[in-house]
């Protein structure tokens, strides 16, 4: 076999050897190709090396790098999707209304509707029962947990009708109440803190009103009584607000401002109440039963859930809820009902009205009035009178609506309106509606209207003024039936006119027209019948002081420069003042009494005045009958009154009396040490000079100047 196949076995090579000699070569000629690789990536680490080279950007030894990941890529963490290891964006929403089958689509779209502006709802979940009929609570789990957060605090307590008012809880609470011990522990007692009595102030026997004097430019703060003679320091305190002030409407509540929100002082001694923080809050208001605060600000804390606007609760300090359009331009953007139980916002095209204490939209929906510029709540009845402005051939209109009805009880239209300006009654008699309007199509000059709604009557007629000289000022008494109206060519153009608003449908009366005034602003007492016609900043602080039940003046004055003109609660007193704020030279304020006699200026130590606010005093608890009834016997207390002013001065004079003589003995005491000091130094330099010849010879001469008569009464 081997010879007929020509192969020598012997020369034939084994294939167990043959490939292990494969093996061989394979590892050599790889391992040649490793050494080979192993050279190129050396020079290129060289060359990378040599290209990296710059040690002349390295950081110092011992740096120590304290820039954290979420100050360079804070956009990009906050996307960084997280882990849930609870429960804490699930809510549990109960109350809700029990339907069929054929009903719970809709249901659920509404549902949807209102807590999905709340954030991202992942899930849901409705429970039925055998039946398909919902059982009236569902399950909604949130994106996240502050989602859910904000769904609880706004959703509980939701009004979806009359019938169903949501309660909304987090999921984790049951496992919480699941959980409770065996053996129930009482919570600890907090200690009771005494805040004081708020209307403590209300108490003085003389019934002496406060006011919150800011002076030294800003940084000083006093709280003072307006006593006959002078203002008396009740409390004051440096640097105690870093803006203004600002008096809740029924004078409970002090507001001052800080970087970081608003704090409220009340009490006898003013202790700070509450704090509530908005940080770069600009102008805050007050419900007027003082319950909620409102604050806003520009700063956005949170870019995510930018809050402009929020409603607080003065009591418990809640964050009741918030909005985020508007500016410091249009405020107050929140406007009140009379009585506290509502109140009103306008966006683009909608007139939103809230009903508290739930705080959800009245109706849940919007009021659509397309273009709406503006408007305002009466002041005694939930009425809310608003404008829009005139639109292709629809010409501009007043309208008045019942709230929560909703319904319109008066109309008045009118063609090329520019703008509107409202003026309600304060006992919510009357609504006066300035209008700025065109005189031809041409729209070249400006002319005004009044258009004046009375309320009290049936169908609400309305009387119509037309001014063809620009108005500067207008103002309605108080208490009464007589307004005044500022209109001519400044500065010298300038007349006062008043009229009477007559009932049953009787046409106006012109009282009297005052020409040649030096009058740009009217201000009323808040009790009627005096008024002030101030000519302020421009006009060099010209006041008259007039009697409007027989158009008697009582009193020509001036304040040069003055910039504001405040009446105290009462109507008894008006100050003018010059601030700091607007005019830097000759600041402070005058007292003045309603028949225009000065009774004293500011204190030489409240340099750099900038305001005076009087502090506001609540509603009286007397009726219209009541009120009647004390005017109608005011001869019988006429007396006692006279005998107490008489009593008060007399007071005030002997106080005066004493602080004088006290000042002048010291200014003696005084005198008398330094003649000693000066008798020591004149003895010890003429022993240094040896020699008294060159004494000089003075004469003593004293000069006595009357500077004031007072007239003291003893009874």
């Amino acid at each position: 076999a081997r010879v007929r196949s020509g192969i020598d076995m012997s020369e034939r090579e084994d294939p167990v050897q043959q490939v292990a000699g494969e093996e061989e070569g394979g590892e050599e000629e790889k391992g040649e190709e490793e050494e080979e690789e192993e050279e190129e990536s050396d020079e290129s680490e060289e060359e990378e090396e040599e290209e990296d080279d710059d040690s002349e950007f390295d950081d110092p030894e011992g740096f120590v790098d304290d820039i954290t990941d979420e100050e360079l890529l804070g956009d990009v963490l906050k996307q960084r999707p997280e882990e849930l290891s609870s429960v804490d964006n699930i809510i549990v929403v109960d109350n809700a209304p029990k339907v069929g089958p054929d009903r719970m689509n809709k249901l659920k779209t509404v549902l949807k509707k209102v807590f999905g502006r709340f954030g991202d709802v992942v899930t849901e979940y409705y429970p039925a029962d055998d039946n398909g009929i919902f059982k009236g609570y569902f399950f909604l789990e949130f994106a996240t947990s502050e989602q859910a957060s904000g769904a609880v605090k706004a959703g509980n307590g939701y009004k979806l009708d009359k019938s169903h008012i949501f309660a909304v809880n987090f999921f984790a609470d049951f496992d919480k109440f699941l959980k409770l011990p065996a053996k129930w522990e009482p919570p600890k007692k907090k200690e009771f803190v005494e805040i004081g009595n708020l209307r403590s102030w209300l108490q003085d026997e003389d019934c002496f009103d406060q006011c919150a004097i800011i002076f030294t430019g800003g940084t000083q703060v006093s709280i003072c009584q307006n006593t006959p003679q002078e203002v008396r320091v009740v409390t004051e305190r440096e640097r105690w607000t870093e803006t203004y002030l600002h008096w809740s409407p029924r004078g409970t509540y002090l507001a001052t401002f800080h970087q970081k929100g608003v704090a409220l002082w009340g009490g006898e001694k003013f202790e700070r109440l509450a704090r509530f923080m908005h940080i770069g809050v600009q102008v805050i208001d007050f419900s007027p039963c003082e319950r909620y605060l409102v604050t806003f600000s520009n700063v956005v804390e949170d870019p995510d859930d930018p809050q402009n606007i929020i409603i607080w609760d003065t009591k418990t300090f809640a964050r009741k809820r918030s909005f985020t359009r508007g500016s410091a331009e249009d405020w107050p953007i929140i406007k009140w009902s009379y009585d506290g139980k509502y109140f009103a916002r306008k966006t683009e095209n909608l007139l939103s009205i809230y009903e508290l204490p739930s705080f959800g939209l009245l109706e849940k929906k919007s009021l659509v009035v397309k273009e709406i510029r503006d408007f305002s709540w009466s002041p005694t009845e939930n009425r809310i009178a608003y404008w829009v402005p005139e639109t292709d051939q629809i010409p501009a209109k007043i309208i008045i609506i019942e709230i929560p009805s909703r319904k319109e009880i008066s109309t008045k239209s009118r063609h090329l309106v520019s703008d509107c300006k409202m003026h309600w009654h304060k006992q919510g008699h009357y609504l006066c509606v300035k209008v700025d309007h065109w005189m031809t199509k041409s729209r070249k000059q400006l002319c005004t209207s009044f258009e004046l709604f009375h309320m009290r009557e049936a169908l609400i007629p309305v009387d119509t003024i037309e001014m063809k000289e620009p108005v500067l000022s207008f103002a309605l008494e108080p208490q009464g039936s007589k307004f005044a109206i500022i209109h001519g060519e400044p500065p010298t153009r300038i007349s006062t006119t008043f009229y009477k608003i007559n009932e049953k449908g009787a046409k106006l009366t012109k009282i009297k027209t005052l020409e040649r005034r030096s009058a740009n602003h009217v201000f009323w007492s808040p009790s009627g019948q005096f008024v002030i016609l101030a000519g302020l900043k421009g006009m060099d602080g010209q006041l008259e002081f007039w009697d409007t039940s027989d158009m008697t003046l009582m009193n020509n004055q001036d304040h040069s420069m003055a910039t504001d003109l405040e009446w105290d609660p009462t109507g008894r007193y008006a100050v003018t003042s010059v601030s700091y704020w607007s005019q830097k030279m000759d600041t402070g304020f005058i007292m003045w009494s309603f028949q225009g006699r000065l009774l004293f200026r500011s204190p030489v130590r409240m340099d750099k005045f900038c305001q005076l606010l009087w502090r506001p005093r609540p509603p009286s608890l007397l009726t219209e009958e009541d009120i009647k009834n004390v005017k109608k016997d005011y001869k019988k207390y006429h007396h006692l009154f006279e005998q107490k002013d008489r009593s008060i001065r007399t007071k005030a004079s002997k106080e005066l009396i004493e602080k004088r003589q006290k000042v002048m003995k010291e200014f003696a005491n005084y005198r008398k040490r330094k003649e000693d000091e000066w008798k020591k130094m004149r003895q010890a330099f003429l022993d240094t000079v040896g020699t008294a010849d060159d004494e000089d010879e003075y004469e003593e001469e004293t000069i006595e100047v009357l500077v004031n008569e007072i007239d003291t009464f003893i009874d």
